[in-house]
């Protein structure tokens, strides 16, 4: 009995046992005893494989959880940043409809005050027209007989019977230089009249026009 026991003892050590003198050797013990160390470590591996691939799944376990939170919020952000660019667009877009409908506003404004202001120059040239015909008519007598008397200023009778040969040359001169001037003044006066019927003309056109 003594023996059995230092020699279970030696195999749990790893030792090679003793054996004693004229005693009988069990091998089968041995044997078993060898094989359940041999489980006992095989199993202590095992456990701590599987200790270890735990541990490795738990880090990988966290290491996706990481990325999928780091990606979750990439994604918020570009989305704030998307909501942000989207709101400074629909600013920027009501600003400039904004913008324009003001213009618009200051523009039909404008149009309002020269189509006044257009109308109000028609109606006194229109009111000027037409006083204009109607004391046209009743100072007709009286324009005729003013050019009358102009005419019969200007058309003094010549006295010319006592005038020399010298003297009725530069008479003659004197004439003739002063028909030039009337010549000149009636072509000046034409001139004008016929632009002041064409600043009518155009500016009775641009009523017509701002009035449609």
């Amino acid at each position: 009995m003594f023996f059995s026991l230092s020699l279970n003892h030696s195999v749990l050590q790893g030792k090679a046992p003793k054996i004693p003198d004229g005693e009988k050797v069990d091998f089968d013990d041995i044997h078993r005893k060898r094989q359940e160390k041999d489980l006992a470590e095989l199993q202590s591996l095992i456990e701590a494989h599987f200790l270890q691939r735990k541990k490795e799944e738990e880090e990988l376990i966290a290491l996706v959880n990481r990325i999928e939170k780091r990606r979750a919020e990439r994604a918020e952000q570009q989305r704030i940043r998307a909501e942000r660019e989207k709101e400074r667009q629909a600013r920027l877009a009501e600003e400039k409809e904004r913008k324009e409908q003001e213009e618009q506003r200051k523009k039909q404004d404008e149009d309002v005050k020269k189509k006044k202001a257009l109308t109000s120059m028609t109606h006194q040239y229109g009111s000027l027209q037409q006083r204009g015909e109607g004391r046209k008519g009743a100072k007709k007598q009286t324009e005729r007989e003013k050019k009358k008397k102009i005419l019969a200023e200007r058309r003094k009778p010549l006295s010319i019977d006592h005038l020399t040969e010298d003297k009725l040359k530069d008479k003659a001169k004197e004439l003739w230089q002063w028909l030039t001037e009337l010549e000149a003044e009636k072509f000046d006066l034409g001139e004008k009249l016929k632009r002041q019927k064409y600043d009518i003309t155009q500016l009775l056109v641009r009523v017509h026009e701002h009035q449609r």
